[in-house]
């Protein structure tokens, strides 16, 4: 089973499940943590590979759905009967492939750093990676795509945080998720053409030019789909703004349990 950590505020509040990004591990919640204690149950939980879930086989075959029902396998455990989902990056995906699956386990998605589509730029760094994966230490190939997606100045603390977090990976295992990802636009696609009811909000730095321009189009497309823009933050917002990653957030789930969350 998944590595995961949990803070009950009362039983009777609303639960909210965090999935982080790759290369990431729970740690990547730490600014949240506190503020969402108050308010809510919060489940963090480390993605196979990742963190301290170690050891999780790998099966011929093995999806993003395998990944996603790993997810369900501990809500399960938790006797969890639905939750509250806040994903970033690899994350939003995650908790979207559940949604098709699993959508009566969902009561909202916040979905953060959001990644709907590979645009040219981003699928030359994936075919980059897949040529160099077993050439390269994945240390070097993670920096400088860490780089490339997180460029500015006030993007430091954010991409040094996922650096760090990806060292307690290994090769092999940095493979297998390069593996799986490398081409999944088709999912995304399908992803996007229905939420199932399910209330979304992206919530986006302003300055994540690799994935923003995606999910404003999408919204625009598509009616009760609600966009956050956060300034002066890149693709991992909720590290680079989280007070108003945070804010956005806490009120967006409290609009479905006022009378839960103060």
């Amino acid at each position: 089973m998944l590595h995961h950590r949990v803070y009950i505020a009362n039983a009777s509040r609303p639960w909210v499940t965090f999935i982080h990004g790759a290369g990431g591990d729970s740690t990547t919640w730490h600014k949240q943590v506190k503020d969402f204690k108050k308010h809510f149950n919060v489940l963090l939980i480390d993605l196979r590979g990742h963190g301290k879930s170690n050891g999780i086989p790998w099966q011929k075959g093995d999806s993003l759905e395998d990944i996603a029902d790993e997810v369900v396998n501990v809500l399960d455990h938790l006797h969890i009967k639905s939750t509250h989902l806040v994903g970033i990056s690899l994350g939003t995906i995650i908790i979207q492939t559940m949604a098709q699956k699993h959508t009566d386990r969902i009561e909202s998605m916040i979905l953060g750093g959001a990644v709907i589509q590979l645009n040219v730029r981003t699928k030359f760094l994936m075919a980059l990676g897949n040529l160099t994966k077993y050439i390269i230490p994945y240390m070097w190939l993670y920096r400088f795509l860490a780089w490339i997606i997180m460029p500015k100045s006030n993007h430091i603390e954010s991409r040094s945080a996922f650096v760090d977090q990806a060292k307690k990976m290994c090769q092999k295992e940095f493979i297998r998720w390069f593996a799986l990802l490398k081409a999944m636009n088709p999912l995304l696609e399908r992803l996007q053409t229905n939420f199932n009811g399910i209330p979304t909000m992206f919530i986006m730095g302003e300055e994540d030019y690799l994935f923003l321009p995606a999910v404003e189009k999408l919204v625009e497309e598509k009616e009760g789909l609600l966009l956050k823009r956060i300034e002066d933050s890149g693709h991992v917002c909720n590290i680079d703004q989280p007070r108003q990653f945070n804010d956005e957030t806490i009120k967006f789930i409290s609009t479905y349990h006022k009378t839960e969350a103060v």
